[in-house]
């Protein structure tokens, strides 16, 4: 569910790649026939960043340090903390503003699969992406995402840990992010 920092790594792409990067998560399975070519090339691009990341000892180490109860939960909350850092980082950056502004229009003109459809007109409305700069933001979407699942809310269970292990978290993006956009930037 990290819009902004999918979004960053697509930037250079068309309309398309950025709009397959932005819903990828709300695309399932392997048959990408009804989608277009760029859009298809998007969401493939998405679930490279995803298998790259979930493999990445940065990564690794973080789910380690993760409460055990929550670890199966602790990936989507990492997603979001890295949009908070990509937010934080870059929130007076033009190009940045740009990029979201960019995103917030496709979201807008273009239909959002079932499984975002109702979640994107709000993410746009309440901006996000812009929001994600600030840590409490960030939580309680973190929290917010934890109630559409079923049983205990595990993700807001995770934000204590978050909050404290907020310094290590910081030290593990400005490792990662580097390298995911030689890697991985479009």
């Amino acid at each position: 569910m990290n819009f902004l920092a999918h979004a960053w790594l697509a930037r250079g792409g068309n309309d398309g790649f950025l709009y397959g990067n932005l819903i990828a998560d709300g695309v399932k399975g392997s048959d990408l026939g009804s989608w277009s070519e760029d859009i298809a090339a998007g969401i493939r691009h998405h679930r490279r960043v995803d298998a790259t990341v979930d493999a990445h000892p940065v990564i690794l180490d973080a789910r380690s340090r993760a409460p055990r109860e929550g670890r199966r939960y602790v990936g989507i909350a990492l997603d979001l903390v890295w949009d908070h850092f990509v937010a934080r980082d870059s929130m007076n950056d033009s190009a940045n503003q740009a990029l979201i502004q960019r995103c917030y229009r496709l979201l807008d003109e273009r239909p959002a699969p079932a499984r975002l459809e109702r979640m994107i007109p709000i993410l746009v409305a309440q901006d996000w992406l812009n929001g994600y700069a600030d840590f409490g933001f960030t939580c309680s979407a973190v929290a917010g995402i934890g109630r559409r699942l079923s049983g205990p809310n595990r993700l807001a269970e995770l934000v204590p840990w978050l909050e404290a292990d907020y310094a290590a978290l910081e030290e593990g993006f400005v490792r990662l992010w580097p390298e995911l956009n030689q890697r991985l930037g479009v």
